[in-house]
């Protein structure tokens, strides 16, 4: 029994078992803490070219043509990709997928010339947090303070040329205050996914630009 790496996209059927799933996972940690929508709107909050080389990168393991773990990353500035959606089929946990779909996620962004990761987890995901801080990835928040008050955990790791590299990145500052936290939360998903959609959109139309060009 072989295992395969492969490339893929949100719209793949071969990719809905891994949304399908985080729907579900997310819904019954967070509800609709992240998104008034709920989990399937925080799912599809961008858009797939964003996962998409050379920007970004979507991948599956298959195991006899069955999706079994699988992650993306996109970009988050010039130098770092953004890990989202990493995922493993629940009852095939506990065996070292979500480890190697991290360790594919980081050989690929790095071969797409980005030097730094940089991702985040709910705080409700301690086993995630377990598996980031165990693969290097440097905590860009205090432990020792209620993990509420951030929401969103995020981690930072060097790789490619700079891997080892120590990061230095300013930790995060806790919100003073579970409704300031919410708030916070909401507008920084907001920018964050408006920067993505103006890169997207800028990225089509240079596609669009080069196709006249050529044609």
């Amino acid at each position: 029994m072989v295992d395969q790496v492969v490339i893929s996209n949100p719209l793949d059927p071969r990719a809905q078992p891994l949304i399908e799933d985080l729907i579900q996972e997310y819904q019954s940690r967070y509800g609709t803490l992240f998104d008034g929508e709920g989990a399937k709107a925080e799912l599809y909050r961008y858009p797939p070219e964003a996962f998409a080389e050379p920007d970004g990168n979507f991948l599956l393991i298959l195991r006899e043509g069955e999706t079994i773990a699988g992650g993306a990353f996109m970009r988050y500035d010039d130098d770092t990709a953004e890990f989202k959606r990493i995922w493993t089929r629940s009852d095939l946990r506990r065996q070292g997928l979500a480890r190697r779909i991290v360790l594919a996620l980081e050989d690929a962004a790095a071969a797409q010339g980005y030097t730094r990761v940089y991702l985040t987890t709910g705080f409700r995901q301690p086993e995630a947090t377990a598996l980031y801080v165990g693969l290097g990835y440097r905590r860009l928040f205090d432990p020792a303070i209620d993990l509420a008050l951030y929401r969103s955990l995020p981690f930072e790791k060097h790789i490619g040329p700079l891997a080892g590299k120590p990061g230095t990145t300013p930790l995060k500052e806790p919100a003073a205050s579970i409704e300031e936290a919410d708030a916070r939360q909401a507008a920084a998903k907001a920018v964050h996914a408006a920067k993505v959609a103006a890169h997207v959109a800028a990225a089509r139309d240079a596609g669009r630009r080069d196709r006249t060009r050529s044609a």
